[in-house]
């Protein structure tokens, strides 16, 4: 086998695809992208006997490692904006186009994108967000917000990728909220989300990470016996207008940052 750190699909190709479920995951897909990123074992799929387990180990490396994949991913964004018509697609995004320039607001702050792909904004440039906002302007399609809310799993492309999401996005900040009851009240306060009454929860907000990316965090806290309860949706155009691992890269991100908003007790 090569030396090349293995991707979720190269490892999905010597995974059974029966999609059993025994590894805790909808799919083996799900179970391939879960043990790049660090979050399940080979072992925890009983199918892979230890030749296999051997072999496949090797193109497992830490994250560290695989950080020059990331460097070419954003390096193919900033060839595709090169390529973009800055005028033209500004006002198909939600976009404002200014001196030969880019301008998108994601989360009330924004970020401007140069003809060679380089963003700049007032605020701290957080890695997560680089990604996503080039793959955002660089999308082949784009659909307007249709105003119906749909899960994750329901977005296309999402049911193999629900583990992780459950897992990185829905689950810790659950956790987040149950641990700092402010945090979603201030979350509000501090990105421009709006809060909607539209759900039966204790706390149903907006927030518009990119400008026609919307998600609704919708969160019940806990009564008695009951434990609380986190569910993030989606506008129906979301996985039209941004491939579904950009998706789950955005929100991922959002978690880590709200936690760290939560630890400095805002």
């Amino acid at each position: 086998m090569s030396n090349k750190p293995l991707n979720p699909l190269e490892l999905y190709k010597h995974l059974p695809k029966t999609n059993c479920g025994r590894c805790l995951l909808p799919s083996c897909l799900a179970f391939a992208a879960a043990v790049v990123s660090g979050d399940k074992k080979l072992t925890d799929c009983p199918f892979l006997i230890k030749e296999q387990l051997e072999q496949l180990s090797t193109g497992l490396q830490p994250r560290s490692k695989i950080e020059p994949d990331q460097v070419e991913f954003l390096n193919q964004l900033q060839e595709k904006i090169r390529s973009i018509d800055f005028e033209e697609i500004a006002p198909i995004i939600g976009a404002t186009h200014r001196n030969d320039e880019l301008i998108i607001n994601a989360l009330g702050k924004d970020f401007t994108i140069d003809r060679q792909g380089k963003i700049r904004s007032e605020c701290h440039i957080i890695p997560w967000v680089t990604a996503p906002l080039l793959a955002y302007a660089t999308n082949p399609t784009h659909q307007e917000i249709t105003g119906t809310w749909i899960t994750f799993r329901e977005l296309q492309g999402g049911l193999d990728w629900q583990g992780l999401f459950t897992s990185r996005c829905e689950r810790p900040l659950r956790q987040l909220a149950d641990d700092h009851p402010t945090l979603l009240s201030d979350i509000i306060d501090l990105f421009m989300g709006k809060e909607t009454e539209a759900f039966e929860a204790d706390i149903a907000l907006t927030l518009y990470p990119l400008p026609h990316v919307p998600l609704l965090i919708c969160y019940q806290a806990p009564e008695e016996d009951l434990d609380s309860k986190l569910t993030i949706f989606f506008d129906a155009c979301c996985a039209v207008n941004l491939h579904i691992q950009s998706i789950y890269s955005l929100c991922a991100g959002l978690i880590q940052m709200f936690d760290k908003i939560a630890q400095r007790h805002i």
